[in-house]
């Protein structure tokens, strides 16, 4: 009788480890490199360049104050023998106080690129997701997954050319606004 349980047991556990391969073998998944088919469409392309243009001239602004203000240290330092201690301490206190406005300013550029970058980018990425769920529908994938979550993948499941491709094609502009996510771009599309 303990022989027929003892078998019974084995014969559960080996169906056990077998049902998890069977189910992942009919799975069909794909990834997709969600950042560079948005940076890689033509649409991409020209938010890229709308914010290089934008942020071409800010920069310029903050490279002319850094270098206004590396003059002034070097100046200080070369003055700071010749002039009095008190003098010495109110031009470094002064430097010190144009730095920290610098560095603010620097902060606040980066906060508005990073918005504007949202904004450009934002209607993009809603087509891309749209196209994917086209994608899973049509060729029948359970999932597509972003491909920084995924240690490992053969590079016949990654579909980024193929969605910037549709996506230039006009493909991105065919499918139904409601479909796009207005929200943060999820790990995972699922059928």
């Amino acid at each position: 009788m303990k022989h027929v349980h003892f078998r019974a047991l084995v014969l559960a556990l080996f169906l056990g480890l077998l049902a998890p391969a069977a189910f992942a073998q009919s799975l069909k998944l794909a990834v997709v490199d969600v950042q560079r088919a948005v940076m890689e469409t033509e649409d991409g392309l020209r938010a890229q360049a709308t914010l290089k243009k934008f942020f071409d001239k800010r920069q310029q602004e903050l490279d002319a104050k850094q270098t206004e203000l590396q003059k002034q240290r070097e100046e200080i330092e070369k003055q700071s023998k010749v002039i009095s201690q008190q003098a010495l301490q109110k031009r470094m206190e002064d430097w010190q106080k144009q730095m920290v406005e610098l560095q603010t300013v620097f902060v606040e550029y980066n906060k508005e690129l990073q918005k504007k970058q949202g904004e450009l980018t934002q209607p993009i990425y809603g087509k891309v997701v749209a196209l994917l769920r086209r994608l899973a529908t049509q060729d029948g994938y359970d999932a597509i997954l972003e491909k920084q979550a995924v240690p490992y993948m053969r590079n016949d499941l990654d579909l980024t050319d193929r969605v910037i491709q549709m996506y230039n094609g006009g493909g991105g502009g065919a499918a139904p606004a409601s479909s796009a996510s207005p929200a943060a771009p999820a790990k995972a599309v699922a059928k």
